[in-house]
């Protein structure tokens, strides 16, 4: 089991994505377990998490993500605009997959 966890500004738009990324695992036979929420709540957000992802809304916070994910063990990166826009869940699936093999 995969706990991925996405933040963005205020965890809604979001929630598409992760629906997204679901379908995308159940299609590939991925076990994960995928929530999304406010940035702001980020550090309270990351026990047991495998990698956590930024909407790119709020990817100038990135630096203080990977300090607050850091200290967690926790890989932390931006989700690319255009896959965030267009929703690819396959794609941000993969960028977190690839992400977790660092971890």
């Amino acid at each position: 089991m995969i706990k991925i966890r996405l933040f963005c500004a205020a965890g809604m738009s979001t929630s598409v994505l992760v629906n997204k990324m679901k379908k995308a695992a159940e299609a590939k036979g991925i076990e994960v377990d995928i929530e999304a929420f406010s940035e702001n709540t980020m550090a309270k957000n990351l026990d047991g998490v495998d990698v956590a992802l930024l909407g790119p809304q709020v990817g100038y916070t990135l630096p203080k993500a990977k300090k607050i994910c850091g200290e967690k063990g926790v890989p932390v990166d931006v989700i690319p605009m255009v896959d965030y826009g267009m929703m690819n869940g396959e794609k941000v699936l993969a960028l977190a997959l690839k992400l977790a093999e660092k971890k």
